[in-house]
Formats: C-alpha cells, structure tokens, sequence
C-alpha cells in the first residue's frame, strides 16, 4: 500500500496524537527506501488494528454464547406472527401464492417463505424422505404475460393453470 501512495505522491499521515508529525510514506532520500521509522510505525499499527479486530470477533462470539445459553435466539424476529402466521399457512396449504400472500399482508415474500418453508415441496421431501404434499400449481403473472400464454398453444395442465390464476 506504501509503494502505492508513493508512486501516486501521496502522503498518509496520523492526524493527532504522539505521531501526528510523522508522514508514513517517508523515504530514504538516496536510496528511496521506506525509513525503518515508517515501517516500524506501519507494522505497529497493522499489527493493532489486527488485535482490535480479533477481540471485537471473540467479544461478539462470547455475546452470542452467552446469549444462546439464556435461551434468546439471535437474528431478527420473524414479521409473521401469531394469528398471521396460521392464515398465511392456510392460504399457502390452499394454493396461493407466496407473493399474492406477502402483497395481501403487507409483509415481504421472504417473511412469508420463512412462515411456510416446512410446507414447501422441496423441504418436506428433504426432511422426511417421503414425498412432498401435493400442492396444486399457482403462479401470479401481470396481465399481459397472462393474455400472451391464453393465445399460445399450450397443453391442457398448462391451460388449466392459467384459467385458474
């Protein structure tokens, strides 16, 4: 990073303090070699800023143990809750969609995907090893998609879809 600034001219300097006249991108002026100051001080404060960062990390994971060991779970708390969550999980059982459910709650379609993601497809076959419930096949499309799809020649699972969304 030194021989960078250097190659720019540019300086770095520590604004205030005990070092605030030193200008870290000093050189030897024969030889325009870093000062063995400069080096020092760099390394130094490398060196610092490296400990600061690695007991900020320990400090953080020692939080969330002791956090886990009360009880409390870490992240934010779900925005679907209570009674929501219990018609959210009907409609989606239902056959709506998860984003006409997010839309219909005014909640995000990740929130809605959390509330329900035991009951998708892919999720309950991974669990269990069984197959998934059947759920029946809905998708949300702005109307001019849907108007496209009626005109094409689709297959009568596909029209069946479109008629009913």
């Amino acid at each position: 990073m030194l021989d960078v600034l250097h190659a720019d001219r540019l300086a770095l300097r520590i604004h205030d303090g005990a070092f605030s006249t030193m200008d870290l991108t000093a050189r030897q002026p024969r030889t325009g070699e870093l000062l063995s100051t400069v080096k020092f001080m760099v390394q130094t404060l490398a060196a610092a800023g490296e400990l600061q960062r690695d007991l900020q990390r320990e400090l953080t994971y020692d939080g969330l143990w002791a956090a886990e060991a009360k009880g409390n779970k870490g992240g934010r708390r779900p925005t679907v809750t209570g009674k929501m969550i219990a018609d959210v999980r009907a409609a989606y059982l239902d056959g709506q969609t998860i984003a006409a459910l997010a839309r219909e709650h005014g909640v995000s379609r990740g929130a809605v995907r959390t509330a329900v993601t035991d009951l998708m497809p892919e999720h309950a076959a991974a669990d269990e090893g069984t197959t998934a419930p059947e759920l029946p096949v809905s998708f949300d499309m702005p109307g001019e998609v849907a108007g496209f799809l009626r005109a094409t020649e689709l297959d009568d699972a596909e029209r069946a879809a479109l008629t009913t969304a």
